[in-house]
């Protein structure tokens, strides 16, 4: 018999290899090594934290009492996976593009930003994982008593093992959870850990399922008739329960805070999800694969009463196989670790950012200066709040004293956090949903699952029998169990009915009822259309904001250098006329995008909104959704700001009146200049023609120039359409990209020849073509386009005697730039802010166009991942074009 002792050593020799191995990949990861981190298999591995001690001990379990109502928990992830493009995909590309940290930094990003979504649901993830921690804590617990009673020389003590089990997991998840702050420096250590742990696990329970098939029931003929002769064996289908359960499964497959951390936070390239939407549904057929030989077996040899939860332990250890039950164990103790170590690391996570960051935002108006005061609180909090969690899970465990069926308290947790489905997948699918109703709904199901599930399930102390059986003050129809009148349906089915239902509906309807907030319907628009909206500005305004705050606030948060490298690369893009950036809309909604993979994108938005001012939502608001901000603001200073609030919107809704009324001008002479354009050579072209019908005589050169003349209007008028057909079709999206490969220097030799052609214009064209040797991966006649009629501007509008235009090619930020400056006057400053715009015409007296040549070109350039801008200050007029570097890596 083994002893209680020899499996204690084997445990702390398998946590200090799963130091050893997070450690390890940490190491890899950070020096650059070891790409097989990133792999499809280690993400694919890591999904399987969603089998849990409930799936490796409590499906047996829940085999042995209910039949194959089990299977419906494997069920509902595999429907998830199998079906990941029309959801997982989105889901993924929404997180990543967002930068969210958690499932509720996530709902708050999407509802503008509110900061009180995040603490409800926060909160909710709270309450429902401590049970569940305790659940883990429990299933290791029991595995001890089995050893310990098998060997009762032992020193086995239930209390304080259950402790430094505890304490373990939580030093684990500081040690591994918290040594980076940014969402985008992904846990490699621990998710490493965790794809070890699933194959530790799955190899264990298949180990015991084989030695029950081949070493007890004597092979697989004689196992199916055990099988056959069981009341598992017999076809037993509920179809509400087993509707409800796999629905649940499904649910909380992507709502569990460690299934979101692993699924979306820790993924590194969305084409994962086309290797686990196969690979993970066969990870849970192999684990599902014994669970009714297991069963069977153990109905079989054990005696009554035993708990058909431990059968994976219990059956080898009747057989005399101790090392295959402490494989077993291992096994066990690898599903109950992995799940509290993620889930301690996304609450703490959740914690931090939603409800520690606010009121301490809100209690320290003016920030120490030290660079990284800020990254030092959040990485404390998240220490602090990963070792309360395991503390509540562990004080759970000590006061409910166990005992309840795994399986059961399983499918509590489920529905409990289930109550997030509607608000995320209205979110992401339904641009009218709002904060109001995602509160609302959320807030009602939550209560009602409370009411209906979690409080009758935790006995009389909880919740009176009188009101189980009478409803309260007597009021029948509001019986927790029969809610309305309804009577005779399974407790979970009954409240999984209702709490999501009514969740749903209350969900829909407040928001129809509601009326979401500029910032709320622009976060709806990037979410619902994540795969083909455009990066735009947010809604910051950033004439008041000082780009030097702004970088002292980037050094708290991120420090120093990272700060430092962050503003540069901004400065550089904008044409490095200063050594800061200056704080437009775009650099100030990518600021807050590289800030919110630190502490959240609430926080991030509050603390920008803070110094600049002029956002659609101010920190005092997403404050408030804390209950913080009213003990702070005074009823004067209330009034002050939202009168300031009003002023600064007059004023952007006067420039933006006076803009769309230059855009109308503008539109009203380009239909004026397009009818003329059309009218012109349609003239020519009939006016030739009838000549040519009707005057008899004509000589051979008459009729060559007539003809000559019809032939280049046609080419005219089919020009000016092909300009209007090729942007409607950039426009609409529904262009094609022709991807080839070809240098930047080629490409730039073909577009001269292409422009200067015919034309005695004179035009210099300077040039560094040793910088130009960059190999390109891209539409190129799509690029050489844009290049031409750059080029071809240049020589009709640069007014200098001598025309010159410089073309250099380099490496700004980590991206591809080709500038082209002239030696002219350039482009007149209150027509910088409209020349990309379409109908746009400057120097009207020389344009031979229609104003849309650069339209065209920002066009294509957005469908190229790139952009083309115009770059003050440099003389002439100058104009920017740039690809991500990701463009020439692909060629290379």
């Amino acid at each position: 018999m083994a002893t209680l002792n020899v499996l204690i050593l084997v445990c702390l020799g398998y946590v200090v290899l799963l130091f050893g191995v997070a450690f390890a990949a940490d190491r890899m990861a950070v020096a650059g090594r070891g790409k097989w981190l990133r792999s499809p298999l280690i993400y694919t591995l890591s999904l399987s934290i969603y089998c849990t001690a409930w799936t490796f001990y409590g499906a047996v379990g829940n085999a042995a009492r209910s039949g194959l109502e089990f299977v419906t928990i494997y069920l509902g992830p595999t429907l998830v996976m199998i079906s990941w493009w029309w959801g997982l995909r989105k889901l993924v590309r929404v997180g990543r593009s967002q930068r969210v940290t958690s499932i509720a930094d996530l709902l708050s990003s999407r509802y503008g930003k509110s900061n009180t979504l995040a603490v409800c649901v926060t909160i909710l993830a709270v309450i429902g994982g401590t049970p569940y921690i305790a659940l883990q804590l429990q299933s290791i617990t029991l595995s001890f008593s089995i050893f310990a009673e098998a060997d009762p020389s032992g020193l086995y003590r239930e209390g304080s093992s259950v402790f430094w089990v505890a304490a373990g997991l939580a030093m684990f998840a500081i040690l591994f959870g918290t040594r980076n702050l940014d969402a985008n420096e992904r846990h490699h250590g621990v998710v490493t850990a965790i794809a070890v742990e699933s194959v530790v696990k799955l190899f264990a329970l298949v180990a015991v399922g084989i030695f029950v098939v081949w070493g007890v029931a004597g092979g697989f003929g004689p196992m199916m008739e055990r099988i056959d002769a069981s009341e598992i064996g017999k076809w037993q289908v509920d179809a509400g329960r087993w509707t409800t359960f796999i629905f649940l499964s499904a649910a909380a497959f992507v709502c569990l805070p460690r299934m979101f951390q692993v699924m979306v936070v820790e993924n590194d390239d969305e084409g994962h999800l086309r290797t686990a939407a196969w690979a993970f549904p066969l990870y849970l057929l192999l684990m599902s694969l014994f669970v009714v030989p297991i069963a069977v077996v153990g109905l079989d040899l054990l005696p009554e009463g035993s708990n058909p939860d431990l059968f994976v332990l219990t059956v080898p250890l009747s057989q005399g196989k101790d090392g295959l039950a402490m494989l077993s164990f291992i096994g066990g103790f690898s599903s109950a670790t992995s799940m509290v170590i993620v889930t301690a690391m996304a609450l703490s996570t959740m914690v931090s950012n939603h409800v520690v960051m606010p009121i301490w935002l809100n209690t320290h108006e003016r920030v120490g200066a030290v660079p990284g005061d800020v990254r030092n609180i959040v990485l404390m909090a998240r220490r602090i709040s990963i070792a309360a969690i395991m503390a509540l899970g562990y004080f759970y465990y000590s006061l409910s004293g166990g005992g309840a069926a795994l399986a059961s308290i399983g499918l509590v947790a489920f529905s409990g956090i289930s109550q997030i489905l509607p608000a995320m997948v209205g979110g992401l699918f339904w641009r009218g949903a709002t904060r109001t109703g995602a509160l609302a709904g959320l807030t009602v199901g939550f209560v009602l699952w409370i009411y209906t599930l979690l409080l009758p399930g935790m006995g009389a102390a909880w919740m009176p029998e009188s009101v189980l059986l009478n409803g309260p003050f007597g009021i029948a129809w509001l019986r927790p169990q029969a809610l309305f009148g309804i009577e005779g349906i399974d407790p979970m089915v009954h409240s999984v009915m209702w709490s999501i239902s009514l969740n749903a509906i209350v969900f829909c309807v407040a928001s129809l009822l509601s009326f979401p907030s500029p910032l709320e319907r622009l976060q709806g628009a990037q979410f619902v259309n994540v795969f083909d909206h455009s990066v735009a500005p947010r809604g910051w305004t950033g004439s008041v904001a000082q780009s030097e705050d702004l970088m002292i606030m980037t050094q708290r948060i991120l420090g120093t250098s990272p700060a430092q490298e962050l503003f540069q690369r901004e400065a550089e893009l904008q044409g490095g006329r200063s050594p800061l950036p200056e704080p437009t809309p775009g650099f100030l909604a990518r600021l807050e995008r590289e800030l919110s993979g630190s502490v959240g994108a609430a926080t991030a938005h509050a603390m920008i909104g803070q110094i600049v001012g002029g956002a659609s939502v101010s920190v005092e608001d997403l404050l408030a959704v804390a209950d913080e901000s009213a003990q702070l603001l005074e009823y004067s200073s209330q009034l002050e700001e939202k009168s300031a609030e009003l002023s600064r919107t007059a004023r952007q809704l006067r420039d933006a009146n006076a803009k769309l009324t230059q855009i109308s001008e503008q539109k009203d002479s380009f239909l004026s200049q397009v009818s003329h354009e059309l009218r012109t050579p349609m003239t020519s072209i009939r006016a030739f023609s009838e000549i040519m019908r009707d005057t008899e005589g004509l000589s051979g050169e008459e009729q060559t120039r007539y003809a000559t003349i019809i032939h280049d209007e046609a080419l005219r008028l089919t020009r000016l359409l092909d300009d209007l057909l090729d942007l409607s079709v950039l426009e609409n999206g529904q262009v094609r990209l022709n991807l080839g490969d070809d240098t930047l220097r080629s490409v730039l030799d073909r577009s001269i020849s292409s422009a200067l052609a015919g034309t005695d214009q004179r035009l210099v064209v300077r040039r560094s073509k040793a910088s130009e040797r960059i190999p390109l991966q891209t539409d190129l006649d799509r690029l050489g386009q844009v290049f031409i009629n750059l080029i071809s501007n240049a020589r009709k509008y640069c007014d200098a005697d001598e025309p010159v235009l410089t073309i250099s090619a380099h490496d700004v930020g980590g991206q591809l730039v080709v500038d082209f400056i002239d030696n002219g006057s350039g482009v007149p400053p209150e027509a910088r802010s409209m020349i990309f715009e379409k109908f746009a015409r400057v120097g009207g007296d020389k344009a031979g166009g229609a104003g849309l040549g650069l339209a065209i070109c920002r066009e294509i350039m957005h469908r190229l991942g790139g952009d083309i801008t115009y770059l003050p200050g440099q003389g002439g007029a100058a104009f920017r074009v740039s690809l991500p570097l990701a463009y020439r890596q692909a060629a290379q």
